[in-house]
């Protein structure tokens, strides 16, 4: 279980957030924003946009913490049902998809260990997660393979294009992007399969709802998937521990304490929501409707055991549902061969700061030759019983908290065991700019053996005790191109075109060099202004 709660770290995701290195190099690290193709579908703007909106509250970190520790979710007997499910499905159909499985699903209980200090959150509450159900003697050993079967999904990955291309292609328009892009797609196959789930509430018989027959797959791997499901988050777990379900004061203070900022993320899955739900799913509430009904039976339980078997009412094709499951999904999903993807059973691994992989892509051997799939390996020798952890990738601590609900030890200490201060800063090359058309050229099809590259980029800054101060390289590079113009502009000639990228990785001009410090500067200064707030 992916999910922790975390409300008394959120302060530390700004100015005042700690750096975030996984790899032994300290500095700057970048990360890429989606940009919007002139193709799309794309859902109007429909709500009230938060974008530009700052909030002014800021309290403690600490009084957020007592906040959530005095309502706490004693939700111990649900995970112990939840993963007897996980365990019976993987026992009895597990060898039907998993090439191999030699783990299985357990209750992780809090730390004792004395060296975890109060903000080490993921260690401190009961959780879902996966333990060696074999010894394992070295690192670098397959836990757990799975194929993709991208073609009709007729497996348990789920990728963004089995919603346009299998499950919802008679009903979405051609070319439907929404501003969710990929998050949203996947979260659309995760209502999915929950609408597929549905009971009768008064009788507890099989009603299902959504597109129930998308995708096909064998009975046995349905049945996996139906116990994944099961064993998901409940939306009360997730209001509690995913900073999108948060309340709007606790998400204010977020907005207002970092450049990462929640309202963006908020706007676009609400106007997804608000196409969705004018567009299709109010046109057709028998096929979506709003909530659905989750039948939760242990495997060990009898028809006259009511603790073990109950009736989940959970959030379905609504606005509430959908950003549900877009929570879901930004906790648990992988980019994992050339595409964002949900892994049944494999995002049950909790997040380990060291000794641990991420999950990656490769052949998987099969009774019809090798599929492409996803590997979960060890990063150390593990005993039958022990944890295993796997790395949730070098990310910002921001990042983690926006994605997963927690910040990690890892981000809050320097590889030269310091401490450092990581934002967000966002370039885009300028509307008004004369060369704007010669840049975009560069960006979309210069760019060597990168894939084309956006108008808007953004890019994550360490700096403070323990970096070493240099600025990331591919913000420069970016930077000199945005900042392209005057004496220098005879490099957009057509005669440069292929080179001009290359170009832009050194020095091109004093004054070049001027305009893309002070590009910096002045993007710092407005992220400041920002968290100062209206007062």
């Amino acid at each position: 279980m992916k999910i922790n709660n975390s409300h008394h770290f959120f302060l530390l995701a700004g100015f005042g957030t700690i750096s975030c290195l996984t790899n032994p190099t300290d500095g700057f690290s970048s990360s890429v924003s989606a940009g919007a193709s002139s193709s799309r579908v794309r859902p109007a703007w429909t709500s009230e946009r938060r974008r530009h909106h700052v909030g002014t509250i800021m309290r403690t970190a600490t009084a957020l913490c007592d906040s959530a520790e005095n309502d706490p979710i004693d939700n111990t007997q649900r995970l112990e049902t939840l993963a007897k499910i996980a365990n019976e499905a993987l026992s009895s159909h597990g060898t039907e998809i998993f090439k191999p499985f030699h783990a299985r699903v357990a209750v992780i209980p809090p730390s004792n260990d004395d060296d975890d200090d109060d903000y080490d959150v993921p260690r401190q509450f009961r959780r879902l997660g996966l333990i060696a159900s074999e010894p394992v003697s070295k690192a670098d050993q397959t836990i757990a393979a799975i194929p993709f079967y991208d073609s009709d999904g007729s497996g348990l990955a789920l990728a963004p294009h089995l919603a346009t291309k299998v499950v919802y292609k008679d009903v979405l328009p051609e070319g439907y992007d929404g501003w969710t892009g990929d998050i949203g797609l996947l979260a659309m196959l995760l209502l999915n399969e929950m609408a597929r789930l549905h009971v009768d509430a008064a009788t507890g018989d099989a009603s299902p709802k959504g597109v129930s027959d998308l995708p096909r797959r064998k009975p046995p791997v349905q049945s996996l998937m139906n116990a994944y499901v099961a064993a998901l988050p409940s939306h009360r777990e997730m209001s509690e521990l995913h900073p999108l379900l948060w309340n709007e004061e606790e998400q204010e203070i977020l907005q207002s304490s970092s450049t990462k900022k929640i309202y963006r993320l908020l706007d676009d899955v609400d106007d997804d929501a608000a196409w969705l739900e004018e567009t299709l799913w109010n046109a057709d509430r028998r096929t979506f409707p709003e909530t659905v009904s989750l039948r939760i039976r242990s495997p060990d339980g009898t028809d006259d055991d009511d603790d073990d078997d109950w009736i989940e009412e959970r959030p379905c094709f609504s606005p509430e549902g959908f950003r549900y499951a877009v929570a879901l999904v930004r906790s648990r999903s992988f980019f994992v061969d050339g595409s964002l993807r949900l892994l049944p059973f494999l995002d049950f691994a909790n997040h380990g700061d060291f000794d641990s992989y991420e999950i990656s892509g490769g052949g998987i051997g099969t009774l019809w030759g090798s599929a492409k799939g996803a590997f979960l390996k060890s990063g150390k020798a593990l005993n039958v019983g022990e944890e295993v952890e796997i790395s949730y990738g070098p990310k910002g601590p921001a990042e983690y908290l926006l994605d997963h609900g927690f910040v990690p030890g890892m981000c809050r200490h320097s590889r030269r065991g310091g401490s450092a201060i990581t934002a967000e800063l966002t370039f885009e090359v300028d509307d008004g700019d004369r060369f704007r058309d010669d840049k975009l050229d560069v960006l979309e099809y210069e760019t060597y053996d990168l894939a084309p590259m956006d108008p808007s980029q953004s890019f994550d800054v360490v700096g403070g005790v323990g970096s070493t101060g240099a600025p990331d390289p591919a913000m420069i590079q970016f930077l000199r191109l945005v900042k392209l113009g005057g004496r220098d502009a005879f490099l957009l000639e057509s005669i440069f075109r292929k080179e001009v990228w290359g170009f832009m990785s050194e020095p091109v001009s004093e004054e070049n060099e001027r305009d893309v410090v002070m590009g910096v500067i002045d993007a710092c200064e407005k992220a400041l202004e920002d968290m100062e707030g209206e007062d």
